[in-house]
């Protein structure tokens, strides 16, 4: 696709303040910062809040900070006032709705309930040139509308049934307050041709498109109307958006149309599917919101790198799948966006935090656990002594964690035993493949002379420390290892027993075997 060569891109993340936001949205506003950052041009933030049904409170600030923490930056829109730079942002205005929101940009009002008067003016001017009217149908007359149609078998529609109304009765009747809307009248043009960047030419026919609705009887625009004129005004050049709102295209050309306006080009993202494969991603699922993955512990620039590849890929028969930001910026183009719906594959997902934890340090790693508060909603941490919470200590439980570290909130969770003392098994679990108690007390009390032998230089070496071990293992190690494991961990399964004994260091590994060889008196 050709890009304009006669003005700069600009492109939006247009959310709705109406809850959490969702882990689509993430790819949305993606895909769009990408995109201008590609082409040096600029990322804008709308907010579209007219849907004061759906209103949820704090929803706004927290897709403001969403935004900030994923660094996906604009340079025009609503951010908090307490990020706003003093002398870098001076273009711009207080939210008059929302206190402590900042709207920078030469272009707002950025949030849509403080752009009423605008709607009003131009849907006025649809109406003085008849490109809408005034409508005071009832709910009950629209129901009982559509319900005769649907018995008839007939597709439901307005049946224009005030468009008949004479210009002095609607403004007598307007003049008395009565409640009404305006519709767009769809003009009797027959087919004609919408174009997608993703699917190509569309076909579209005005005999199927009902005259929605545009400005509601409470003062407020449809989404239909206010996205038209916001992206007229605020210079937009290309809409990438959700593919629910594909079937709505045909209605915004032709409001387009009606005003005059060039339209932006348009391009709608895949779905995004569960599991199966075959419906949309929702919370039946699990809870889908991208707050949701940062409390489960998955990191930002993971969760980035993997919406970015749910619809697109950087094509050239390229297989790179980590992709820092810069990267992704290089590489990203309209091209190669897929049209086809993306599965959202929690195991991808999972592999894919996992590399962006072992490329950073361990220390790095500690920090993201601690500042994220995963320890704190931990009760067994909780009860742990203060010498096992100390950094140095948490550094060691995470050296032998991290390779197998899929999220920051499963660290320590199935090693609790670092963190207890005493450890409480069965007897029973401490026997190899059926060995004899005495060839279990053997192995344990020579691993207990090993242990008790070592320098304190030994205990701090993690390779020296699992070489002696591995070696007085001898060739037999389950016989020996085995009821090691156990007695240091009462698990089956935990990791190496060298490496526990690394992190419990001498005094409480001596004191674990002891307490293994007291069991099998």
């Amino acid at each position: 696709m050709k890009e304009p060569e006669h003005k700069p891109v600009r492109v939006r993340y247009a959310p709705s303040p109406t809850g959490l936001q969702h882990i689509g949205g993430l790819r949305t506003a993606l895909y769009n910062c990408l995109y201008a950052r590609k082409l040096s041009g600029q990322f804008i933030l709308r907010i579209e809040d007219t849907d004061q049904k759906r209103f949820v409170e704090g929803a706004l600030e927290n897709t403001l900070a969403f935004l900030r923490d994923f660094g996906l930056h604009y340079g025009e829109g609503p951010i908090l006032l307490s990020d706003k730079d003093t002398e870098n942002d001076s273009v711009g205005m207080l939210s008059s709705r929302y206190p402590g929101v900042y709207e920078l940009g030469d272009k707002a009002p950025y949030i849509q309930s403080e752009r009423l008067d605008l709607y009003q003016k131009y849907a006025n001017e649809l109406v003085a040139k008849g490109s809408a009217y005034h409508c005071f149908c009832t709910e009950e007359r629209l129901t009982a509308l559509r319900e005769r149609q649907e018995g008839a078998k007939l597709a439901p529609r307005y049946d224009r049934e005030c468009l008949k109304l004479p210009a002095a009765e609607v403004k007598e009747r307007r003049s008395h307050g009565e409640p009404s809307v305006i519709r767009f009248k769809i003009p009797e043009q027959g087919k004609f041709t919408v174009t997608d960047i993703l699917r190509g030419a569309i076909d579209a026919d005005t005999d199927v498109i009902d005259d929605f609705v545009l400005m509601k009887s409470d003062g407020y625009p449809t989404y239909h109307l206010a996205n038209i004129i916001d992206d007229h005004l605020m210079e937009i050049t290309h809409v990438m958006r959700a593919v629910e709102w594909l079937p709505s295209l045909p209605k915004h050309i032709l409001l387009y149309q009606a005003f005059g306006w060039e339209a932006p080009q348009f391009a709608h993202l895949s779905i995004i599917l569960g599991k199966d494969g075959k419906k949309k991603l929702s919370k039946r699922e699990g809870d889908v919101s991208v707050d949701s993955f940062v409390a489960a512990g998955y990191l930002r620039e993971a969760l980035l790198n993997f919406v970015a590849l749910l619809g697109w890929n950087p094509g050239n028969g390229s297989t790179q799948e980590i992709f820092t930001l810069d990267e992704l910026t290089k590489a990203f183009s309209l091209e190669h966006l897929n049209k086809a719906g993306a599965v959202f594959d929690r195991a991808k997902l999972d592999w894919m935090n996992h590399e962006y934890i072992v490329r950073k340090s361990d220390t790095e790693v500690l920090d993201l656990i601690k500042s994220g508060k995963f320890l704190d909603q931990k009760g067994w941490y909780a009860k742990a002594p203060e010498s096992y919470k100390a950094e140095t200590y948490l550094l060691k439980v995470l050296a032998i964690e991290k390779e197998r570290l899929k999220t920051l909130a499963a660290f320590g969770e199935e090693n609790q035993f670092l963190f207890v003392d005493p450890i409480e098994y069965p007897k029973e679990m401490l026997a190899w493949k059926g060995n004899a108690p005495e060839m279990t007390r053997a192995a344990l009390e020579q691993a207990l002379i090993l242990a008790e032998g070592l320098t304190p230089i030994d205990w701090e070496n993690r390779a020296l420390l699992g070489e002696k071990f591995l070696a007085a293992a001898g060739e037999k190690r389950g016989d020996f290892l085995w009821p090691l494991r156990v007695a240091l961990s009462g698990l089956e399964r935990s990791p190496s027993p060298m490496d526990i004994l690394w992190v419990l260091g001498r005094e409480r590994s001596v004191a674990r075997i002891r307490a293994a060889l007291e069991k099998l008196i």
